[in-house]
């Protein structure tokens, strides 16, 4: 690790309130001498367990000059960071939620214990949850956080340790009010305390199985935020980080800096002045901003890009007197983890093993595709993969009298690229749907199909319009009206090419996490659930199988008006 940081996890605040007094030497006779001390701050988000560069349209990033390139790789990703590293007195590492779950078979075969040591051997400081830290229920998180074997067993090791970071979350609470994680970190830079805390969107159990949460409750960020922030100063802590990860989405027409729509305004506008700086985490998007806080001033906001591809950077200078980040002098960057630099060997080797035990998995063929199936958007918000999906969600359920297939585009997490033969491995189709998710049998009416359709027209926790459209099946047709009222936008639907009847009822195949009204669809829990029909992936593999080669379906489910 670069520089002289040092780092206290897991104390009481009556102990960080001492230990921060005799460590900063804050007592009335203390004298102090002005001088500064500077610190890199060095993060990513979403890495979601990526050992290997990811496939598809994640494999490469547009630079600063125009240029894609190759990004991503833990191998590629820590000879950055230690690059980083060593150019600089003193330096943090932050992950920003989502390191691991919805991941690569290469981590997930092994329980994600893979990521977890990536994580500790390159020295983080802290981890921020994400909602896909609860993918496989608290439990877990526990186990990756503290160690022990999963109860399958320890596949990876003879033995895991668990973190060897601390792992942060502000407004994570037990069903009596208990704090679930830690809110704040503290690290020491040349003597001087440096908090981060971490927080998740308070509407994160509508993006997460119901059962995975079970006996959590996600307070208001903002609240958590400002709470922490007071108790960090309180304790002498004045240079505070906050890594948030949100949904973040930049509105179409927008850049990611305007101070009215940017993704990161509101939170950057309305949390503590105390905060100094602001990661955050959601996807594709990166950016470099500068919002005002709410007494005016400037405060930087970066966020890199998802699986390891886009490092943020910002160079911060601390004065050790008043232990406060002077702002004007932050110097922030997005560094592009491109594959011309050495790859860290260490990192390498231990890459190559992951890849290596879990091959004779992931490279089993389940079937053939002619082109690329991908999640790229039509204007009516289908994709080619997204309606495969659907249809093979169909087809593994046709035994059930099953009419209709929806399937949430969230779930989708890969493209299915074409190779030279046209080759779908496990490894790939496993990518595509890593969740483990069963399909449920529904019996709806023509009238609640309708409701769940306009319910893909929602608004975000700060009031702004996004949309999540549902993948439906080859049976399912129907014309959307953006402009239309609240109610009205969803026209002529079609169920196998008949007029849909208010009144009539319909079979349904959706994933469990929809069946519980996940994503903000809550329609789906007042329907009739009468079977499940399987494993999510299974059915996806037996259409590849059995249907192929599979060729991209044209995009004629949803019309627009």
């Amino acid at each position: 690790m670069g520089g002289r940081v040092s780092r206290r996890r897991g104390v009481s605040l009556a102990c960080a309130s001492a230990i921060l007094w005799a460590a900063t030497g804050l007592g009335p006779a203390a004298a102090r001498t002005p001088e500064i001390v500077p610190l890199r701050l060095i993060a990513f988000g979403d890495l979601h367990g990526s050992l290997l560069p990811p496939h598809g349209a994640r494999s490469e990033v547009v630079r600063s000059d125009g240029e894609s390139v190759p990004a991503g790789g833990a191998a590629y990703l820590a000879a950055y960071v230690r690059q980083l590293r060593g150019q600089a007195a003193n330096s943090v590492l932050y992950s920003v939620g989502d390191a691991w779950g919805s991941s690569p078979l290469e981590s997930a075969m092994f329980h994600d214990e893979p990521t977890v040591e990536l994580l500790n051997a390159l020295d983080l400081n802290a981890l921020g949850l994400g909602n896909h830290e609860f993918d496989h229920g608290v439990a877990e998180l526990r186990r990756l956080r503290d160690g022990g074997c999963h109860p399958e067993g320890c596949r990876y090791a003879p033995r895991f340790g668990g973190a060897q970071f601390p792992v942060v979350g502000a407004n994570l609470f037990t069903a009596d009010g208990t704090p679930a994680a830690l809110p704040f970190s503290v690290d020491y830079v040349d003597g001087v305390p440096v908090g981060v805390i971490g927080v998740l969107p308070r509407n994160t159990p509508d993006v997460i199985s119901a059962e995975s949460i079970e006996g959590m409750q996600f307070g208001d960020e903002i609240e958590a935020v400002d709470r922490t922030a007071d108790t960090l100063d309180s304790l002498g802590v004045r240079s505070i980080v906050l890594l948030y990860k949100g949904d973040l989405p930049v509105p179409t027409g927008h850049d990611a800096c305007d101070p009215e729509w940017g993704p990161a305004a509101t939170v950057a506008t309305r949390v503590s002045p105390k905060v100094d700086i602001i990661v955050t985490a959601d996807g594709d998007t990166h950016f470099n901003c500068s919002f005002t806080d709410p007494l005016g001033k400037p405060r930087t906001v970066v966020q890199g890009a998802s699986h390891g591809r886009i490092l943020s950077v910002a160079d911060l200078t601390i004065d050790r007197e008043t232990r406060d980040v002077i702002r004007d002098r932050t110097v922030s960057f997005n560094q592009v983890v491109t594959h011309d630099i050495a790859p860290d060997p260490r990192t390498k080797d231990f890459v190559d093993r992951a890849v290596g035990e879990s091959a004779a998995v992931a490279g089993q063929p389940v079937g053939t595709i002619t082109a690329d199936l991908t999640r790229e958007k039509s204007v009516g918000g289908e994709s080619a993969l997204g309606d495969v999906i659907a249809d093979a969600q169909l087809a593994g359920a046709e035994s059930t009298g099953a009419q209709i297939a929806l399937t949430n585009p969230d779930g989708i997490r890969a493209d299915l690229t074409h190779a030279d033969d046209g080759v779908v491995t496990y490894g790939e189709s496993y990518a595509v749907q890593p969740f483990g998710n069963r399909l449920q049998r529904l019996e709806i009416t023509g009238a609640q199909l309708v409701t769940i359709l306009e319910q893909q027209f929602q608004t975000d926790l700060f009031g702004g319009p996004f949309e999540r459209i549902l993948a439906p099946s080859h049976t399912l047709h129907y014309t959307m009206d953006r402009a239309a009222a609240p109610g009205q936008r969803i026209l002529d639907v079609t169920v196998a090419g008949q007029p849909l009847d208010p009144a009539a009822t319909y079979v349904v195949i959706v994933n469990d996490f929809l069946a519980e009204g996940g994503d903000g669809f809550t329609a789906f829990t007042e329907a009739r659930r009468t079977t499940g029909a399987g494993p999510d992936l299974e059915a996806l593999n037996r259409y590849l199988s059995t249907h192929g080669p599979i060729a991209p379906p044209p995009a004629d489910r949803i019309s627009v008006r």
